[in-house]
């Protein structure tokens, strides 16, 4: 138990399961144990295991049976893609206890993602009225208005909460984005300049360490991936193509793209599934030990895991989309695996893309949104990457956001022929489809295609002159 403990707090999670498997196997009535064993199996990405854990949890009396079930819940939802099972954990968490505030939270987020936006406002609701000062169950009910003036009342309601005193940084980054955006969308948008600043001035507060971009770690990441796929992969370009592999710059439209592809009648949406991350990270050194004598033994049992996870996740499937923006950094691994892969790469305005992270509350692992520069490098260093991969793969497709707004019938014929599929009218319906998005425009993806997202820079072009030079370097 000592041994399994010390691994979960080290974060080795493939060794901590192991240990937990073996003490259960001795001790199988230690609840808590199953518990932690379901953590582990969940950061191995074995996602049946750990409900299969936590259920052994609940049947053994783990003492807060509430989050056992929350992570149940989060498991369907985020990496299962099983909305109607997860949705059936986190109302049995609740009544297991009534205002359980992570079970509401995560309520109202399954209801934005399934496109309910009265369920989630009713979600949020419960949430603050269990804790009124909740920042960010208000940061999220403001994420359901689209005030159309200034003074609002949901923009009042986050300028009150944001002066009130003994905020964190954390709160006040949570609330300040928010605020940012409603502001926005209400045209104010020198004040919404200046909220958002200060959103991101208090997020990089709230974890110092965390927040720091590290430019020349990242220009040394993309040196070395260069250099261990100087050339194409080897291997039968008409082998089993894989999933329809979709990346790019985070908001550049992955996701409209991915959406899209969800209404064709043979396709399902895997999105941010993490596999193909997962693996690189199993590959020490990365990228380097692909390129040396054990690489094709890694690549062929890279393969073997990426097929095996994707089964789980999606079972049953015929054509899935794995839709992670950062996979752009793992191209050489993915032909490697799959050369044969469909690759659809997004690309939008570049001013438009980093306004657009600068302003969403990301997780500390998009160090580079907080800062405007840090996102031109970052853009850059992306840049540069995908000229190789393209040098190296000229069949990579290129999906232009600001043209798919305008004209998409072309646009969306090109993408399926690529994708090997017959045409569908229907796709071009996909803010009617019935499926959960997860992602931070999950409430743009079921409007019709506009154009007001082109161009958007223009409201704060003042502000660029540093970003626009960034971008010349």
């Amino acid at each position: 138990m000592a041994r399994a403990s010390q691994l979960r707090a080290e974060g080795r999670a493939a060794e901590a399961a192991e240990a937990y498997r073996r003490l259960l196997a001795i001790r199988p009535d230690l609840p808590d144990s199953w518990y932690n064993l379901g953590l582990m199996e969940r950061a191995c990405g074995r996602f049946e295991a750990a409900l299969a854990a936590y259920g052994e949890a609940l049947r053994r009396g783990v003492s807060g049976p509430e989050e056992a079930r929350l992570n149940r819940g989060v498991i369907y939802a985020d990496d299962l893609g099983r909305p109607e099972l997860a949705e059936a954990e986190l109302s049995a968490a609740l009544a297991l206890r009534p205002g359980y505030l992570p079970g509401l939270l995560n309520l109202g987020n399954l209801h934005e993602d399934m496109g309910r936006r009265e369920a989630a406002r009713a979600a949020y609701e419960q949430a603050l009225a269990a804790d009124p000062g909740n920042a960010v169950a208000l940061a999220r009910l403001a994420g359901l208005e689209r005030p159309g003036r200034a003074d609002a009342p949901i923009i009042g309601r986050l300028e009150a909460a944001l002066a009130a005193p003994g905020r964190t940084a954390e709160e006040r980054a949570e609330l300040g984005f928010a605020l940012g955006r409603a502001l926005d969308q209400a045209a104010a948008y020198e004040a919404a300049w200046r909220a958002y600043a200060a959103a991101n001035a208090a997020s990089r507060a709230a974890d110092p360490a965390g927040a720091r971009y590290d430019r020349a770690a990242q220009a040394a990441l993309v040196d070395r991936l260069i250099a261990a796929f100087p050339a194409a992969a080897a291997g039968d370009p008409g082998a089993e193509p894989g999933p329809v592999f979709i990346c790019g710059l985070f908001r550049s439209g992955s996701t409209l793209v991915e959406q899209i592809l969800a209404r064709h009648s043979r396709v399902t949406a895997g999105g941010e599934l993490g596999l193909v991350p997962r693996l690189a990270a199993r590959l020490r050194p990365y990228p380097e030990a692909l390129a040396g004598p054990e690489g094709p033994a890694l690549v062929a049992r890279a393969r073997t895991l990426y097929r095996e996870g994707l089964r789980a996740a999606r079972p049953g499937a015929e054509v899935v989309t794995d839709k992670r923006p950062d996979n752009f950094l793992h191209l050489g691994l993915i032909r490697a695996m799959f050369p044969g892969a469909r690759i659809v790469h997004t690309v939008r305005q570049p001013l438009d893309v980093i306004l657009s992270n600068w302003f969403l509350h990301l997780d500390r692992s998009m160090p580079q949104a907080l800062d405007l520069e840090d996102m031109a490098h970052w853009h850059g260093q992306h840049e540069r990457l995908m000229r190789h991969w393209k040098t190296l793969y000229p069949d990579i497709l290129e999906v232009d956001y600001d043209r798919l707004v305008v004209e998409p019938q072309p646009v969306v014929e090109a993408l399926l022929a690529y994708c090997g599929l017959d045409w569908e009218a229907g796709v071009l319906d996909f803010h009617k489809a019935a499926a959960p998005v997860r992602t931070a425009s999950v409430w743009q993806v079921r409007e019709p295609l506009y154009r007001r997202s082109s161009g958007r820079w223009r409201n704060y072009e003042r502000h660029l002159d540093g970003v626009r030079a960034a971008l010349e370097k």
